[in-house]
């Protein structure tokens, strides 16, 4: 079961890293071609002038600036490395957790239309995980963000929503030692099911089977 994990989160982890290398590179392009300066220096420059005026009077002038030079600006001031670590650590153990767990719940069944009853309590905290990270774009120290960022089966998603607005190192370190946690007790609670259950065929497997399953 690992091994199928492991191969499809490398496969994910592929072309993830294509996107970093082709965002890296339209930046740079981008910085190459205009530059921050060139597009704010015009501005600049037309601005010094206006403010000289007629006889050496100055004239205020309302600021003009480059609509492309504004975004690289506030580009410039964006951490991307820490935003890109975090990613990568919070998509990968997040990948491993919720996949261990979809596993479990997959070679308990046959067919898909038997999946329906399992498959909620595993979804769910997706979900919950979503909405907690919307609130966090808007709250980020909130009480609701910081337990969410903590809590296993919603760090990934909320966490991630709270590190461009800066996050202490200690609750970073928490939280991933408790993923990581929860992702080893989650995997070997997922391998004892899916032992049992890659080898029922013809039986509606229910929660109360799958618990049962875990003492064999």
């Amino acid at each position: 079961m690992l091994g199928k994990i492991i191969g499809v989160g490398s496969v994910a982890l592929v072309q993830f890293l294509i996107w970093i290398a082709l965002t890296v590179g339209i930046t740079f392009g981008i910085q190459a071609a205009f530059g921050v300066d060139k597009l704010t220096g015009n501005s600049q420059i037309t601005q010094q002038v206006m403010q000289q005026g007629v006889a050496g009077q100055q004239v205020a002038v309302p600021e003009i600036s480059s609509p492309m030079g504004d975004v690289m600006t506030a580009l410039a001031g964006v951490d991307f490395v820490s935003i890109i670590s975090a990613f990568l650590i919070y998509f990968l153990l997040g990948y491993f957790l919720y996949a261990a767990m979809f596993s479990a719940v997959g070679s308990a069944v046959d067919n898909e239309a038997d999946t329906q009853q399992l498959i909620l309590p595993v979804t769910l905290p997706l979900i919950i995980g979503l909405f907690i990270m919307i609130h966090t774009f808007q709250y980020p120290d909130s009480s609701l963000s910081f337990w969410g960022s903590m809590i296993p089966f919603t760090s990934p998603m909320v966490m991630m929503a709270r590190v461009p607005f800066g996050v202490p190192m200690w609750e970073l370190a928490l939280s991933i030692t408790l993923l990581i946690a929860t992702f080893l007790f989650m995997t070997y609670v997922s391998s004892k099911i899916y032992r049992v259950g890659i080898l029922m065929y013809g039986k509606k497997a229910t929660w109360k089977d799958l618990i049962k399953w875990l003492k064999y």
